[in-house]
């Protein structure tokens, strides 16, 4: 079996300057174009601060992941390019690298796990024609991973890391070099700079730039809470693997940071402030993107605007979040608005046992039921020859405040009501 080979033969931990990032700037803007710093008043409102996003779902594939692809799949040698080029993504990379393979001329087969949207899938084999092939494998990215740099073992091709590549994470520290100049460009200076985190290719990339161009910036490193692998590797000194992640926000489920990001992270620890999210709070802040500003925020995108009330800002400090992707899948916006409401708390449900006696269903309305309380799912099985007959029941309240009432009223009624909580065995099958 042939070895694998990558395109970082670089030691694990040798630093990443902005002059090393300055390079790739140069080498990638012939096909990427800046996007766009935009001023978002509502935000700035909201936490007393002049905030800007960082667009980069406005990419031709609409995340920042092109920069860290295309920089890296460029500098491949000619006998690299001819044995091919393997890659494994959650989907964004995915794009990014079948858009360097299309534009470049160079055969390969990307793996992403089954969980990846179908949107994400549809746009990577649009990205990268006939130069591509996609292959659906493995419950998440790390098992997709596993399958890709097996593949690439065996055939002899090269390996295009999505985030623990040093040539990966040059490119994506370009998204940090955009900013200062298009800051400077108005006569301000960043003073903080949310960046979502899942392997912390983009974290590692921006850290470095800011380190040497602008040492006072502060980073707040956002992670969903259900895949928080920074966290856990701060906690142990080193890169852990997570038992088990939440795959919702899909662009940040990694099990395992990488080790390069991880060397650049522990270095900059005096400017780093790490922090994570509930995926709830990314649904609330990807619906108020959406009805506010006009912007498609795919989860992972939305991770940097949903810690930005989390961590507190100096008043009129100069403030970007990064909207590092929009591959959004609009099927998904059902469960998006489910787990909303949840996380603002107005949204529950109940196992409710009716005695099988006239009138017990208009006694639930009328005696329980707040004025404000609306009946979004009511599934009821009634059994024969029992005393009562169970029955599953969604309520959406007017305020979360509401819940205290309903409860009360709830344990005073004859009516057995039993509350189900996120977390339980049970409450999966409801979302």
């Amino acid at each position: 079996m042939t070895e694998t080979r990558t395109t970082d033969e670089t030691p694990a931990f040798d630093p990443v300057h902005a002059a090393d990032i300055q390079q790739a700037q140069a080498r990638i803007s012939a096909v990427i174009a800046p996007t766009p710093l935009q001023y978002c008043p509502r935000l700035s409102e909201a936490v007393g601060a002049q905030v800007f996003l960082k667009r980069e779902d406005l990419q031709d594939v609409r995340s920042y992941k092109i920069r860290g692809a295309y920089n890296a799949v460029s500098q491949l040698s000619p006998e690299d390019r001819s044995a091919g080029i393997v890659a494994a993504s959650a989907g964004n990379h995915a794009q990014g690298v079948a858009y360097a393979c299309k534009a470049l001329g160079i055969r390969g087969k990307i793996f992403v796990p089954v969980q990846t949207p179908k949107q994400k899938r549809d746009r990577i084999r649009v990205h990268g024609g006939d130069a591509v092939e996609l292959v659906v494998t493995g419950n998440n990215f790390d098992e997709a991973a596993d399958a890709a740099r097996a593949d690439a073992a065996e055939r002899g091709a090269v390996v295009v890391e999505p985030f623990a590549a040093r040539d990966t994470v040059i490119g994506q520290g370009t998204v940090a070099a955009e900013i200062l100049s298009q800051l400077s460009a108005q006569g301000k200076t960043l003073d903080t700079i949310y960046v979502p985190v899942g392997g912390a290719g983009l974290l590692a990339g921006v850290t470095s730039y800011l380190a040497d161009m602008s040492p006072r910036t502060g980073v707040v490193a956002v992670e969903p809470s259900g895949a928080a692998s920074l966290t856990a590797a701060l906690a142990a000194g080193h890169p852990v693997t997570l038992e088990a992640v939440d795959p919702f926000v899909d662009g940040a489920a990694v099990k395992r940071i990488g080790d390069i990001n991880f060397g650049i992270v522990e270095r900059n620890l005096s400017r780093v402030h790490v922090t994570d999210v509930s995926e709830g709070a990314v649904c609330t802040e990807m619906l108020d993107l959406y009805q506010n500003e006009g912007i498609i925020a795919e989860p992972a995108g939305a991770l940097s605007v949903a810690a930005l009330k989390t961590v507190d800002v100096a008043p009129g400090a100069t403030v970007v979040c990064i909207i590092s992707g929009g591959n959004n899948d609009v099927l998904r916006y059902n469960e998006v608005m489910e787990r909303s409401l949840v996380h603002r708390g107005l949204r529950h449900y109940f196992l409710v046992n009716f005695p099988q006696e006239p009138g017990q269903l208009r006694h639930f309305l009328n005696e329980i039921l707040g004025p404000d309380d609306d009946i979004t799912r009511f599934e009821y099985l009634k059994r024969n020859n029992r005393d009562t007959g169970a029955a599953l029941v969604g309520l959406e309240l007017g305020r979360a405040s509401d819940l205290e009432g309903l409860l009360e009223r709830m344990d005073e009624s004859p009516i057995d009501c039993r509350q189900l909580h996120p977390g339980t065995p049970e409450y999966s099958f409801l979302i």
